[in-house]
């Protein structure tokens, strides 16, 4: 392989990689939403409990959280590439595994190695980005990036039901294995080596279980919490999370090479970005996982016709993504994001507020305006999350960003249960409420980061000195 261009790869080469990129990330990110739709069937062929069958969703999530800054910091040491080709490697083969269960137990420990290897492809991606394109079109790439996440999240239950109609569930893991192969060959073919790699970083295995365990607990008190478990062990839950998480955020601060990235934390434009991310990918799962509750229950509505009055959504949101990655290249990304969470929050409190019998143009045109706005944010909001980082920190840049959207994805459906939970006739109204209020205060923050300066400003001014 030849050396990598300093600054992106020549177009022929650079097509073929995002190419790559995009199918790895769209069967990663499907995965974690399609299963939802299948589990009433899974649970009825493996004679399992509704409760116990919901550790096939669960089992993958948690993989991937545990071990995704981990991930990261391997690919600072070892290449993106490599580590990415690795987890295309293991999500296929282990996509096999699913499909050829035979129980429960099986399934969901195939589940945990696949949730494994989505974690290997999540955790460099965005990195994987940055050596792709040229710095003066990083924010396009990560535009298109930012789509593929956003439409694959939202669009999984409508692609579920589309396998289902014509198929068994055992297809929705099946298929992944030739999309994998084919990026795999891409990936050995077009995808690039790093520029520039960590000097003198070393693996650290204590980190990896303190930052697994601490996820891990947070994880599952959230759940727990939520869920209305025991609130003894929710609180022996919360001691030791405290217990541990304080120890490994201090082993952390005395690390050169820290695996969760605190000294990325203090730049303060990284920190906003990634306290803005949290908020919008924990509103949209508390519209996304409410919504065909009121659907179904309330309007009467039959799964098909739920998937498509969601399907605005991602389409606004492919729509608009790809346009904000060029307006970061012209205007603040802090304006564009705090314009983006504004419609994005007005098209939440819209829906909080439709009438007991909407038309499905009433609907639609709120779903629009949801979509349109979380995909004039996040585009611009990946792009300073992983251009503000050092770019042989790029790999932990990018682990921490996809911690922060799975937070938020498990804080958003777990918070779903609670308004449920507290709210039992009104739980979708009170889930909408909740994330206008959550996206509204994401707008605030990103606007305030209007007062910081971009990595391109900061590199125009040491141009000019």
């Amino acid at each position: 392989m030849t050396p990598t261009p300093t600054d992106g790869l020549p177009v022929p080469q650079r097509y073929g990689a995002i190419l790559a990129i995009a199918l790895g990330i769209t069967v990663s990110v499907l995965d974690g939403a399609i299963a939802n739709v299948a589990l009433p069937t899974i649970a009825s062929d493996f004679h399992a409990s509704p409760a116990t069958s919901i550790w096939v969703v669960n089992a993958y999530q948690l993989a991937i959280t545990i071990s995704l800054l981990s991930l990261a910091s391997l690919g600072d040491i070892f290449g993106y590439r490599r580590i990415y080709q690795t987890g295309l490697l293991v999500f296929s083969i282990t996509s096999l595994f699913c499909a050829l269960s035979d129980s429960l137990l099986t399934l969901t420990v195939a589940r945990v190695l696949q949730g494994f290897g989505a974690a290997a492809i999540m955790s460099v991606n965005t990195a994987l980005i940055r050596i792709i394109y040229p710095q003066r079109f990083l924010g396009r790439g990560v535009g298109i990036n930012a789509l593929i996440v956003a439409v694959s999240a939202a669009a999984g239950p409508t692609i579920a039901a589309g396998i289902l109609s014509v198929a068994s569930w055992q297809w929705l893991f099946a298929i992944n294995v030739p999309i994998g192969i084919v990026a795999l060959i891409l990936g050995l073919k077009f995808l690039p080596a790093n520029s520039t790699r960590s000097q003198g970083q070393r693996f650290d295995i204590t980190s990896s279980v303190m930052n697994a365990l601490t996820f891990g607990l947070l994880i599952s008190a959230i759940s727990g919490f939520a869920q209305g478990l025991n609130h003894m062990l929710i609180l022996g839950e919360v001691i030791a999370l405290l217990v541990i998480g304080w120890f490994f955020v201090r082993r952390q601060l005395t690390r050169p090479f820290p695996l969760l990235p605190v000294d990325l934390l203090r730049i303060p434009i990284f920190s906003m970005s990634l306290g803005t991310s949290l908020c919008s990918f924990s509103a949209q799962m508390l519209a996304f996982v409410s919504l065909p509750f009121f659907l179904q229950n309330t309007l009467g509505l039959n799964s098909v016709e739920t998937g498509l009055l969601l399907t605005p959504w991602p389409l606004a949101t492919m729509v608009m993504a790809p346009i904000a990655g060029r307006l970061v290249e012209r205007f603040h990304p802090g304006m564009l994001g705090g314009i983006g969470l504004v419609v994005f929050s007005f098209g939440l409190f819209s829906l909080s507020l439709l009438p007991p019998e909407p038309s499905h143009l009433n609907i639609i045109w709120r779903m629009l305006l949801c979509g349109a706005g979380f995909g004039l944010f996040q585009s611009p909001n990946n792009h300073t999350i992983i251009s503000s980082a050092p770019r042989n920190r790029s790999g932990g840049a990018s682990g921490l960003l996809g911690t922060a959207r799975l937070l938020g994805q498990t804080t958003g459906a777990a918070m779903v249960a609670l308004m449920f939970n507290l709210f039992p006739q009104h739980g979708t109204h009170a889930s909408l409420i909740l994330a206008g209020t959550l996206a509204g205060t994401g707008a605030l923050v990103s606007l305030l980061r209007m007062t910081q300066k971009t990595s391109s400003q900061r590199e125009a001014e040491n141009a000019r000195q």
